[in-house]
């Protein structure tokens, strides 16, 4: 551009954009808390998440915590309080103690069809697809000759007019029966 580059200006604003921190995402961290826990982060994302909670001590615990009752035999081994805490919160799920009435919620599968309804329905889908594909082809092909053929050649008359074609697609092809083979 004529001037000289200004690389300590450059050099400026890429040391800003370092120092910029983008906002923290709460779930986010959430999502990388319960992974690292799960052990199921990648090494990369695993090291930055115990960079991360070897700051933050509080994480760490919840962390720790997580792990510990993740084992098969937490249950058995967490303190009579903790499992009252659970029992208590569960208890308070359900208004006055009571339980509703169950309902039994059946999952039928859908009912058997006759065959031929079935190929019917297949058919008929398979059958749209053809002709919708025939027809944009016809279409693409026919808008295609059109445009590129020479100036000289583009003057039509109503008898090769492709608008027609598109609305009576047959009138053409008894047209070639009829005449012989063109090209």
């Amino acid at each position: 551009m004529g001037k000289a580059a200004n690389f300590e200006a450059d050099r400026a604003v890429w040391r800003y954009c370092r120092s910029a921190d983008a906002p923290a995402d709460e779930a986010a961290r959430f999502l990388d808390l319960a992974g690292f826990a799960d052990d199921r982060l990648d090494e990369e994302d695993h090291d930055r998440v115990a960079a991360l909670l070897a700051v933050d001590l509080a994480a760490a615990a919840d962390v720790a915590a997580a792990r510990e009752l993740a084992m098969p035999s937490a249950v058995e081994t967490l303190p009579a309080a903790v499992m009252a805490g659970i029992i208590a919160r569960a208890e308070a799920l359900v208004a006055d103690g009571e339980s509703a009435p169950a309902r039994i919620f059946s999952l039928r599968a859908e009912p058997d069809r006759p065959v031929l309804q079935r190929f019917a329905q297949w058919g008929s889908l398979a059958a749209a697809i053809v002709v919708a594909s025939w027809l944009g082809f016809a279409m693409g092909s026919d808008t295609s000759a059109v445009l590129t053929r020479p100036p000289a050649q583009t003057a039509q008359t109503a008898d090769t007019n492709f608008l027609p074609e598109l609305l009576d697609p047959t009138t053409s092809f008894l047209r070639e029966l009829v005449e012989g083979r063109q090209t």
